[in-house]
């Protein structure tokens, strides 16, 4: 629970300090534009400060407007977004971006009511962009500021349910510095990210550790309180790789909806009992082509390296197999197509099968 003791302004100067001289040196912290801004917090969002980073830059000069963001066309959007995962993240913040163009004339709405209106933008968000953009004392709770202030104000509510979400919010509405409320969220992000670690916290160079509630108790590693996760499922997919004498391999773009939506992928068969491979070929090429019935000679198949890749919710086991024709058609039907893996590689495509393509140029 929280305590009432806490010396507020003590404790907003001690952060504040901290982060002005320890704080690193980030692309989106050397600009006050809520676009760029609200670009990051949604890159930032379960991925590493580091990899972030190369991606942003190239982002921000595809697109360095609103207005240039707003209308860019989808394959490009998802190629630049290619490797962050979450893709309907990057879609989400399109559709926002195009609502702010279309209603607010380009400007990124300056209050909580107006940009939680706009698609994609959760509390975290709309409060992270009000305060660093715009100098708002608006609360910006993500899993850092959760842990730092489970931590300094002993609050022993279970992170993972959506109902403490408020506590924290409640929390930083109390403490965060009305001078300067983008510093003060921003510190204590930097505190959770680079000091209040989650499983070995370096209290000795905290610079609050005299405010902290749980440090002076010993139970600063008991905290925060996360229930686990549930196990995820597991999913055996068997990856048609289909490669004619020419080079060229068969891709197939993936539904708007679902896993990995609107990429591009290698075609898939769930591994529950492997069919023979010349009559799903066959069965593939002969209703995706407008020419009628084609015959698949085939000429090799191989096993390629499996691939195991981890969703937040299913694990993929991927199964490629190498099956090397003779000829294939080039009139194909969406959302099929036969490109050289040059061409492929143009195409936005889920880290699983970037991997599968490797294998092949290797």
């Amino acid at each position: 629970m929280e305590d009432p003791t806490l010396d507020i302004t003590a404790f907003q100067q001690h952060l504040l300090s901290w982060y002005e001289s320890e704080r690193r040196d980030l692309p989106w912290r050397r600009t006050k534009e809520p676009y760029k801004i609200w670009v990051s917090e949604v890159m930032l969002q379960q991925t590493r400060v580091d990899t972030v980073i190369p991606y942003y830059e190239r982002f921000i000069e595809a697109f360095p407007t609103s207005e240039s963001f707003a209308y860019a066309n989808e394959e490009l959007v998802l190629k630049m977004w290619e490797g962050l995962g979450y893709y309907s993240r990057v879609k989400n913040l399109q559709k926002g971006v195009r609502e702010v163009v279309e209603s607010y004339g380009g400007q990124v709405p300056s209050t909580r009511k107006d940009i939680s209106k706009l698609k994609g933008v959760g509390p975290y968000t709309a409060g992270a962009v009000l305060s660093i953009a715009y100098g708002l004392p608006e609360h910006a709770v993500d899993g850092n500021v959760m842990r730092v202030l489970a931590r300094i104000l002993l609050i022993d509510e279970d992170i993972q349910l959506p109902r403490t979400r408020k506590t924290f919010e409640q929390a930083v509405d109390r403490l965060i510095s009305k001078e300067d409320p983008s510093s003060f969220n921003q510190g204590l992000m930097e505190l959770g990210a680079l000091i209040c670690k989650p499983q070995r916290p370096q209290c000795l160079l905290c610079p609050v550790q005299e405010h902290c509630i749980a440090y002076a108790q010993g139970k600063e590693t008991q905290l925060p309180v996360k229930s686990k996760k549930t196990k995820t499922r597991r999913e055996t997919w068997q990856v048609l790789v289909v490669q004619d004498e020419r080079g060229r391999i068969l891709i197939q773009k993936r539904p708007n909806e679902g896993l990995l939506a609107s990429l591009w992928s290698f075609p898939l068969q769930e591994q529950t009992s492997p069919q023979p491979i010349q009559p799903v070929v066959e069965h593939m090429v002969t209703k995706n082509v407008t020419n009628g019935e084609f015959l698949v000679q085939l000429k090799a198949t191989q096993p390629m390296q499996p691939v195991k890749h981890v969703f937040s919710h299913v694990t993929w086991l991927l199964n490629p197999i190498l099956i090397q024709v003779e000829t294939l058609p080039t009139d194909w039907k969406e959302p099929f197509a036969l490109l050289s893996i040059e061409e492929a590689k143009q195409r936005a495509f889920g880290v699983p099968f970037q991997k599968i393509i490797q294998q092949l140029e290797d």
